[in-house]
């Protein structure tokens, strides 16, 4: 890897799981109102034919891992999961209300937060309340996220009953002293067991979660890592850049110091290093910070046109409407964005008192609908497509000089049509996006947003 280019890319950007990315949401094109709109047209367009996803919160830790930036709430206390069950139903029907028909649930993903906190007995009731009010298509892509500490063969069991065939287990990394500083002890025999039970019970994707550029990892514990992951052939594996946010509201990422962190220059050879060991095992490379194995669903998707990213990250399935529940979830309808309260205890009081617990959200307009389709090009395909007479004079004389200097250092290739992504240009697709992203460009903020990208 070029030190040169990682010293010159290696600068704050989105990941674009959405464009606009949330920071830059207009919240005076946007209303409950105005959501509900929008919801019910592409509803009622997609409903039929498309079917809709739907994204569960599920926020609640028994303790901090200190690398996480996600939306949480830490206690032992599992007397809460009942109570932010009632909830979810609550917030659930809200919506049923609103539909002119049973949502069609194509796609369902369990998110946290440690989903598998909850137990099978209540995860069972949470899945009898969502069905009570939907219709289960006869081809679905359910699926959720485990802790292997806590995540038992009742679990599996519970939800495997419902349709869920893809499970997810959060690895990080196996070495002692990288477990410690981020305070996510798990021995390998317990990822060991969670596998085994998921395969046997018959879930057909198997994933594991690992992160790179976390602190005191070596080259070798990520070889040791990565060794010790594809001894258990999951079938995909997200190998994700740590987004270090320390400035963010209510981040737990205080257990370490910045010199504990690898550099820009290391942190990518730790991310290379991990690629070529993945690669050697059969491993496929897929979008950005993904590999599957060849054959699996996502593998399949990327070379058939179809893989899609939206807040729940690279997916197989495309629905038009995304519906978001529980504490901070972002839903999205094609033309419209909507995040409820991020704050647990405003979004259960909003929810009990019978409105949508809506926070903020924003009305994309004409621009933003056509830089959204060409970041999602870039992101899923490393390729996108225009006709010069898309841009204005001005904005196509802006973009192309911004796109030369990634030509000039191999990255790409463009012209008045479209461009390319070379192979050089990958680890630096967020940055490629961000030379179409025109709200970050006229932005004037000057407070940290984002992590850095390399």
């Amino acid at each position: 890897m070029n030190s040169r280019l990682i010293e010159k890319y290696n600068v704050p950007g989105p990941r674009y799981t959405s464009y606009p990315t949330v920071p830059f949401w207009d919240d005076s094109t946007f209303s409950p109102d105005a959501w509900v709109r929008h919801l019910r047209r592409a509803f009622s367009a997609t409903n039929a034919t498309a079917g809709v996803s739907l994204y569960l919160h599920l926020p609640y830790c028994e303790s901090l891992c200190t690398f996480c930036g996600c939306n949480k709430r830490i206690t032992r206390n599992h007397g809460v999961e009942l109570p932010y069950i009632d909830a979810l139903l609550r917030e659930w029907n809200l919506y049923g209300d609103l539909l002119v028909e049973k949502p069609r649930l194509r796609e369902i993903h369990f998110g946290g937060g440690t989903p598998s906190f909850f137990s099978p007995e209540n995860l069972r009731k949470l899945l009898d309340g969502l069905f009570a009010r939907a219709e289960r298509p006869a081809h679905v892509d359910y699926g959720w996220e485990g802790h292997p500490n806590n995540t038992t063969s009742e679990h599996l069991r519970a939800l495997f009953d419902f349709g869920f065939r893809r499970v997810s287990f959060g690895v990080q990394d196996y070495d002692p002293l990288v477990q410690r500083a981020i305070h996510r002890h798990q021995p390998f025999e317990n990822v060991h067991n969670v596998t085994t039970w998921s395969r046997e019970i018959g879930y057909t994707s198997v994933a594991h979660d690992l992160v790179f550029g976390l602190p005191f990892q070596t080259g070798e514990s990520i070889r040791q890592t990565v060794e010790k992951t594809v001894s258990l052939r999951p079938d995909r594996i997200a190998f994700y850049s740590y987004a270090h946010v320390p400035w963010l509201k209510g981040n737990g990422q205080r257990g370490f110091r910045d010199e504990d962190l690898p550099g820009g220059e290391e942190k990518r050879q730790l991310y290379e290093l991990g690629r070529e060991l993945l690669e050697a095992a059969g491993y496929v490379e897929i979008g950005m910070d993904h590999f599957a194995l060849p054959g699996e669903a996502l593998h399949r998707a990327l070379h058939d046109g179809t893989l899609h990213r939206n807040f729940m990250g690279y997916t197989t399935t495309q629905t038009r409407v995304l519906i978001g529940l529980g504490a901070s979830s972002i839903g999205e309808v094609g033309t419209a964005f909507a995040q409820n309260e991020k704050d647990l205890d405003a979004y259960l009081s909003r929810v009990a008192a019978g409105s949508l617990p809506l926070l903020r959200g924003h009305v994309l307009d004409a621009e933003d609908r056509f830089i959204r389709h060409n970041i999602l090009n870039v992101m899923c395909r490393f390729q996108t497509q225009w006709h010069l007479g898309d841009w204005t004079p001005e904005q196509w004389d802006d973009l192309a000089e911004r796109l030369e200097g990634f030509r000039d250092d191999g990255l790409i290739d463009f012209d008045e049509s479209g461009l390319r992504v070379l192979e050089a240009g990958r680890p630096f697709l967020r940055n490629i996006c961000m030379a179409f992203d025109q709200r970050l460009l006229r932005s004037q903020r000057q407070e940290r947003l984002f992590s850095a990208t390399v």
